[in-house]
C-alpha cells in the first residue's frame, strides 16, 4: 500500500508542479518563465520525488514508465495496474486543485486547445503551426521510448544509482523543451487525462493519442534496453 501512496504523491506532483507551472507562470509579462521554464518545472517535480519516494515505489508516476519497466522485465505485471490507478488518481487529484486554485481568480472557461495545460495536435498554439495527428503521435513515440531508455540506463544495477533521479528529471526538461510546441508534451498518459477531464471537448476526444503512442513508445523503451542495450549478468564489469 505505501508504494501506491508514493506514486499517488509522486504523480499528483508532477501535475500540480508541472501544469501549474504552465497555468500559472509560463505567460505572465516580464517575469513570466516561459517554455524553458516550465520544462524545468516538469523536469523538478519527477527530479524531487524520485529522491522523495522513488525508494518506496520506484518513482514511476507515470503509466507508461510502469508499462515500459514491465516489458522491459523491471517491473512485475501483477502490480501493473495498482500502479496505474495510482496515478491516475494522483494526477486527477492535482489538476482538480489547480481548478479549483485557478477558479479563485473567476470562472473559468475552456475555449482553446492547450488551455489548462492540457494536450493537442493538429491545433496552430505556438507559433502558428499545427502538427498533424501522424507528426503528434511519432513525438510522443519517439520520446517516450528515449525516456525509458534514460530510466532502465540509469537505474541499471551496472549505473551510479545516488545520480539517477537527477539524469531522469533532466531527460524529462529535455523533452519538454522539444515537444512543448508539439503537443503541449504528455509522455504520460496520467497527466493527459487529469486535465482532459475538466478541459473536456477536444482535450477528451483526442486523449486516445496520448495514451496509445506513450504507451507503445514506453515498451518499445524497454524492450530495446533489454535486449540490445542491458549488459548481460555474465559480461566483465571492464
Amino acid at each position: 500500500m505505501k508504494k501506491l501512496f508514493a506514486e499517488f504523491f509522486g504523480t499528483f506532483w508532477l501535475v500540480f508542479g508541472g501544469c501549474g507551472s504552465a497555468i500559472f507562470a509560463a505567460g505572465v509579462p516580464d517575469i513570466g518563465i516561459g517554455l524553458v521554464g516550465v520544462a524545468l518545472a516538469f523536469g523538478l517535480t519527477v527530479l524531487t520525488m524520485a529522491y522523495a519516494v522513488g525508494h518506496i515505489s520506484g518513482g514511476h508516476f507515470n503509466p507508461a514508465v510502469s508499462v515500459g519497466l514491465v516489458a522491459g522485465g523491471r517491473f512485475p505485471a501483477k502490480d501493473l495496474i495498482p500502479y496505474i490507478v495510482a496515478q491516475c488518481i494522483g494526477a486527477i487529484i492535482a489538476a482538480g486543485c489547480l481548478y479549483v486554485i485557478l477558479n479563485g481568480a473567476g470562472a473559468t472557461s475552456f475555449t482553446k486547445p492547450g488551455d489548462f495545460a492540457s494536450n493537442f495536435y493538429a491545433e496552430a498554439v505556438y507559433n502558428g503551426k499545427a502538427f498533424s495527428m501522424g507528426a503528434a503521435f511519432l513525438t510522443e513515440f519517439l520520446l517516450t521510448a528515449f525516456f525509458l531508455i534514460v530510466i532502465m540506463g540509469a537505474t541499471d544495477r551496472w549505473a551510479n544509482g545516488k545520480f539517477a533521479g537527477i539524469a531522469i528529471g533532466l531527460a524529462l526538461t529535455l523533452i519538454h523543451l522539444i515537444s512543448i510546441p508539439i503537443t503541449n508534451t504528455s509522455v504520460n498518459p496520467a497527466r493527459s487525462l487529469s486535465q482532459a477531464v475538466f478541459v473536456g471537448g477536444l482535450a477528451m476526444s483526442q486523449l486516445w493519442l496520448f495514451w496509445a503512442a506513450p504507451i507503445l513508445g514506453g515498451v518499445v523503451g524497454g524492450l530495446v534496453y533489454k535486449f540490445l542495450l542491458q549488459k548481460d549478468q555474465n559480461e566483465e564489469t571492464a
